[in-house]
């Protein structure tokens, strides 16, 4: 019982350590990379940067240099949010997923905005920026919790709606805000701000291996392996029963369907009841009628 306590502390604090830690890599990868080049982000936090423009440009309210109002505005425009991740993704999820924004938006007003662009080059900025803010994004996903906005909105879709991807969902949110944008700015900043973006949803529908779907094939010689996979995973399998081409000895053909983020339990769970079995893993697997999303 303590060893099974044991594990659920070590996997909680690790999900804390990668939505902390993914929070301040997409803080760093917004106000160091893409905001001193004057792109703007998609989605909610695309809506946030507006709205920070409208208010220091447009009204003049007086702002620390340095500091981006938008983590603030962030913040309260996911309150509504909040609650359809409660309802759909469960109390634990919105739990998470509160107190990570909260974090992502101190991160976002704590860093500073360099005067000067660190980056030079739109189309660099761009990409740079994507890779590490999507890598920021997909790692506080891949810690079981969300940074708001489109990522509740992605998860609830991906639960209900299995081809659903948090990427995808980021593109279609990108949509609206990016067509704003094409009625306050030129053209070249809506371009490149929309490379930005879909370099960020690559990137998170990489890291959140939640998201990814593979289909595991083992081989083995030793009985009991489906139960303890169907027991400590609560995953269906499928036996065959087999026979070895050059040895004419019984053998056992298991498949099973999970998510990337499962594969090291079933390696761990193989390997304990069989050293020497053989397991073949294909990501990326498109899966229609009973597979259970776990987000």
């Amino acid at each position: 019982m303590s060893v099974k306590m044991d594990a659920k502390k070590r996997e909680q604090f690790i999900q804390v350590i990668y939505a902390v830690g993914g929070s301040l890599v997409y803080a760093l990868g917004v106000n160091l990379i893409i905001i001193p080049m004057g792109l703007y982000s998609g989605g909610f936090m695309g809506i946030a940067q507006l709205s920070r423009t409208l208010i220091v440009s447009v009204l003049h309210v007086p702002v620390p240099a340095g500091v981006d109002l938008a983590g603030l505005i962030y913040f309260i425009v996911n309150i509504p949010l909040f609650y359809m991740g409660l309802r759909i993704m469960g109390k634990g999820f919105a739990i998470k997923t509160l107190l990570t924004v909260g974090i992502q938006s101190l991160f976002l007003v704590m860093v500073p905005i360099p005067a000067a662009p660190i980056i030079e080059d739109y189309l660099t900025a761009c990409i740079i920026g994507g890779i590490v803010a999507g890598t920021g994004t997909g790692l506080v996903l891949r810690g079981r919790s969300s940074g708001g906005g489109q990522d509740i909105i992605g998860l609830c879709c991906a639960k209900k709606y299995p081809n659903f991807s948090v990427g995808k969902i980021n593109i279609i949110m990108n949509i609206f805000v990016y067509g704003i944008c094409l009625f306050l700015f030129n053209i070249e900043i809506v371009i490149y701000s929309l490379i930005f973006a879909t370099v960020s949803a690559l990137a998170i529908d990489r890291v959140h291996i939640q998201n990814i779907n593979t289909s595991v094939m083992i081989f083995t010689k030793k009985q009991g392996i489906s139960k303890a996979i169907m027991e400590q995973t609560g995953r269906g399998v499928t036996n065959w029963d087999g026979e070895g081409a050059y040895t004419n000895k019984t053998s056992y053909i298991l498949f099973v369907m999970i998510s990337k983020y499962e594969v090291g339990q079933i390696k761990q769970i193989v390997h304990s009841i069989d050293p020497h079995a053989f397991m073949i893993f294909t990501e990326g697997c498109s899966v229609e009628g009973n597979f259970e999303k776990r987000l």
